[in-house]
């Protein structure tokens, strides 16, 4: 009795574990952190608990929803590389139809939680932000277009629209924004880790930059991309100027400065020193990047507003 009881636990745990890697736990805390900051930054301050953690919820539901629906559509992909063939669907831990199920279940719950407990808008923002990621960039972009990462870029700053909504009911520049600043984040971020993986990719024919272009080219355009990136979160501080268009202090902008310049030294570090290492130290820097990025708004709203 006592063995089947342990035996049950285990089998309850692993499935349980097995789903939360479905969802990529650790790309939807960010996703949903940058939509709790879009809160904070939209109410000036911490929203009420009743918005906030509805908001929350119908975040990591429709982010881990739209990854497994992700993992389900590229099964095919994902076995060929060795990068993502430890994944639930190849590996065999969760079959092709439960990923579906899933995934599709967790979209939904997010439309209806975000609808009834926040507002219609934030629902709507949500459910557009997964079909865009698993319709428009997994079925179409990822596999056809260099551009994939570029346009694709989208859905992964649906979340900061979908926060800002959730207390605003409504969008505005200021949210665009910040949708912006995540969106021009993404390219950098996602071509230095397709320079680390870029066997994976080919191996998969998936026109990633490094694949389509070559490498050196997807260098230059991670120092391109990470230049306008820093000029872009530079905009939010216009409130020092320009009060009628800034909407963010000079505790963000003095972070802006420091983080983007040191965004750009090391996407040039990158161009100079053309090297996996190099790649590497991008990647996890541009990774905490925009972390301490969004932190540092939460904290120019909370602390010193």
């Amino acid at each position: 009795m006592a063995t089947t009881i342990l035996k049950h636990r285990v089998s309850l745990k692993q499935t349980l574990r097995n789903y939360t890697d479905l969802m990529k736990l650790r790309i939807v805390t960010l996703l949903v952190f940058t939509c709790v900051t879009a809160m904070v930054v939209a109410g000036n301050g911490i929203p009420p608990v009743d918005i906030l953690l509805p908001t929350i919820l119908g975040g990591i539901f429709a982010a881990g929803g739209a990854s497994a629906l992700n993992q389900y559509y590229d099964r095919d992909m994902d076995v060929r590389m060795q990068r993502t063939a430890r994944r639930p669907i190849p590996s065999g831990r969760i079959s092709p139809t439960n990923a579906l199920l899933f995934g599709a279940g967790m979209v939904a719950w997010s439309v209806l939680v975000l609808g009834v407990f926040v507002n219609w808008l934030a629902a709507t923002l949500a459910l557009i932000g997964a079909i865009y990621y698993v319709g428009l960039y997994t079925a179409v972009l990822k596999r056809n277009t260099v551009a994939n990462i570029v346009i694709g870029g989208g859905a992964g700053a649906m979340p900061v629209l979908v926060g800002w909504a959730a207390v605003a009911n409504s969008l505005s520049l200021e949210a665009f924004i910040l949708f912006a600043i995540v969106f021009y984040w993404t390219p950098p971020h996602s071509w230095a880790l397709a320079i680390l993986v870029n066997k994976d990719y080919a191996a998969a024919n998936v026109p990633m930059m490094p694949v389509a272009r070559g490498e050196a080219v997807t260098r230059e355009q991670i120092l391109l991309y990470s230049i306008q990136l820093f000029l872009i979160t530079l905009i939010p501080g216009l409130a020092l100027l320009l009060p009628d268009i800034g909407f963010l202090g000079a505790f963000y902008v003095i972070s802006a400065l420091v983080l983007g310049g040191g965004l750009v030294y090391m996407a040039a570090k990158l161009i100079r020193r053309a090297d996996k290492p190099t790649a590497r130290s991008v990647y996890k820097y541009s990774s905490a990047y925009l972390a301490l990025l969004f932190l540092a708004m939460i904290f120019d709203r909370i602390v010193f507003l």
